[in-house]
């Protein structure tokens, strides 16, 4: 997920992770971030079986390719890596906060209540469009060490968590806006084609 030009309100717990990862940009990060149009980003994840150092590697990874992008989340899906895993940071000012990072993640709760909010997408750069989502959920997934963890939370991290996990099943916040006229002029202005955007019913 990219930062909005709106003033971001950070309300994510701080959690202790053992990664270490630099949140300084990279000239050039390994992983590529794929955008709009590309096919890998309408591919379903897979989950992931067993959390190793590769799996730890690999969200090593993502942060930084995700951090070199100025975004606060971002899903293996974007980089071509088609398993179930989410990175996290909303606080990218800020070295001492570590991210999330949400591994088979699950959704087991949404809220009734709901927010309309401006998204932007790293796949998507320069379109920041408003999408109506559950103002809070519960999810429960498995950290970088593979141990099981559950969260309640609202605001911008549930608004993020659930774009990410869109990814997972190839789904673009795009694809949920509502406002059409605003959509197609957005992607124009920015150099993608409104063909590549599945609505959703």
């Amino acid at each position: 997920m990219a930062r909005s030009f709106s003033q971001l309100a950070l309300n994510a717990e701080k959690k202790r992770t053992s990664l270490s990862v630099s949140k300084k940009p990279v000239e050039s990060p390994e992983l590529k971030i794929h955008t709009l149009g590309n096919s890998v980003l309408r591919q379903s994840a897979k989950r992931i079986s067993k959390v190793d150092g590769s799996v730890r590697d690999l969200v090593k990874k993502m942060l930084q390719s995700m951090y070199s992008a100025k975004g606060i989340g971002l899903a293996a899906p974007q980089v071509g890596i088609h398993k179930q895993l989410l990175v996290i940071d909303l606080d990218l000012e800020n070295a001492t906060t570590p991210p999330i990072v949400l591994i088979n993640p699950e959704i087991t709760e949404f809220s009734a209540s709901i927010d309309t909010y401006e998204e932007g997408c790293l796949s998507i750069p320069g379109v920041y469009l408003n999408v109506i989502r559950p103002s809070s959920i519960k999810v429960n997934f498995r950290d970088e060490m593979g141990r099981p963890k559950k969260l309640s939370t609202d605001g911008l991290l549930a608004r993020c968590i659930q774009h990410e996990m869109d990814h997972l099943d190839g789904v673009l916040f795009v694809d949920r806006v509502t406002d059409q006229s605003e959509l197609k002029k957005e992607l124009k202005e920015n150099g993608f084609n409104k063909k590549d955007v599945l609505a959703i019913s």
